[in-house]
């Protein structure tokens, strides 16, 4: 009874929830470092954004967001009708193979890299053509481009890579754009803000001299409001018109549109979280670099690091200490972990943790 498509999709697999680690194991306190959310919370602008916009919830949302889409337009110098909304990026992904895949076509991603863009491919009967990332862990634009067939509709890069943390150069990037003139070249920058590489691309920059780009951004990772689940795309209008005919009405509700638009406004809330990511980014790349794991250099709000053990038992080991980390084998990285950086107490934690896991201390 089942489409043939999905049997060989596996369900996604979020991080552990913190309520439900302390159920398990009756621990009273526990830090998750696995998700890649902000540890500083939502912006105290947003939750009085929310508080004041409550009493109008019995009524359905804007359903073209009109006051955010007119928001991001000015933020970005874009036009109203160049922008797609969505109930996060990972909406967006479905929404752009919902709009342009049919069984038999292909799309192009890096390897390892964010699974949404296979599994979102496959719910249309579509092919991930996945391209292995070089030896220092970056998206391969030269492989990625020559991987590119008759078939192939979207080739995702997605930038700083998940669950790497490293960036494309925006000159390769521009070699490969003018080679491609037909295929949908989706730049997925969910952690654009934390980047600090002047190599690395602006996707919008992209956009505005490139028609095939689509580049996608979200709320949930600086801008602290991944529970709100709000992301959007920046694209042409032929784009944008074919999302939304496959779009769910009302896919944004009320409290998350009034949220997103008082954290875009919010400067020093984005200015505070950038420079916490920074700081702590850097403590955790140096005190783990001191203990002798291979990091791999992050331009994100995590790091990847080899553990030189099985990561899924490290991740079990230090589950038992309250620590939530994110084992990589699910990436094919059978003894790297993921970390998201936390606060510096968190962080601090998690150093203790795993000395003793390891047998440092």
């Amino acid at each position: 009874m089942f489409r043939k498509c999905i049997e060989s999709i596996a369900p996604y697999s979020p991080g552990k929830p913190i309520d439900e680690v302390k159920r398990e194991l009756g621990l009273d306190e526990v830090y998750k470092l696995a998700s890649n959310e902000n540890p500083l919370g939502p912006p105290e602008s947003a939750v009085e954004a929310m508080r004041l916009a409550a009493g109008k919830v019995s009524l359905y949302p804007d359903a073209d967001c009109f006051e955010l889409k007119d928001a991001l337009a000015k933020f970005h110098g874009v036009k109203r009708s160049q922008i797609i909304l969505g109930e996060g990026s990972n909406e967006l992904l479905k929404l752009l193979s919902l709009a342009f895949l049919e069984p038999g076509d292909e799309i192009i991603m890096p390897q390892p890299s964010f699974g949404e863009y296979r599994r979102t491919a496959q719910l249309c009967g579509a092919v991930a053509k996945a391209i292995p990332c070089t030896e220092e862990f970056c998206v391969d634009l030269p492989a990625m481009v020559a991987a590119i067939s008759s078939r192939t509709k979207l080739v995702y890069i997605c930038n700083p890579n998940n669950p790497t943390g490293t960036v494309v150069d925006k000159h390769l990037l521009k070699q490969m754009m003018n080679r491609m003139n037909d295929v949908i070249v989706v730049l997925d920058e969910a952690y654009f803000e934390f980047i600090r590489d002047e190599k690395s691309p602006d996707g919008v920059a992209f956009f505005k001299e490139y028609p095939n780009v689509v580049s996608l951004r979200t709320f949930s990772k600086a801008y602290g409001l991944a529970g709100l689940r709000v992301g959007y795309g920046i694209c042409n209008e032929a784009i944008t018109e074919a999302i939304n005919k496959v779009r769910e009405p009302f896919n944004v509700n009320s409290l998350a549109q009034v949220a997103a638009i008082a954290a875009l406004n919010d400067s020093e809330y984005l200015a505070k979280s950038v420079e916490h990511n920074k700081v702590e980014r850097d403590f955790l790349y140096t005190e783990l670099k001191k203990r002798g794991f291979y990091v791999v250099p992050s331009e994100a709000n995590f790091m990847l690091f080899d553990s030189l053990r099985d990561s899924s038992e490290l991740f079990r080991a230090l589950l038992k200490k309250g620590i939530i980390v994110r084992s990589a084998d699910i990436f094919g990285f059978k003894t790297m972990v993921r970390l998201s950086v936390g606060l510096h107490r968190e962080n601090e934690a998690f150093l203790k943790a795993l000395d003793e896991c390891m047998g440092l201390n």
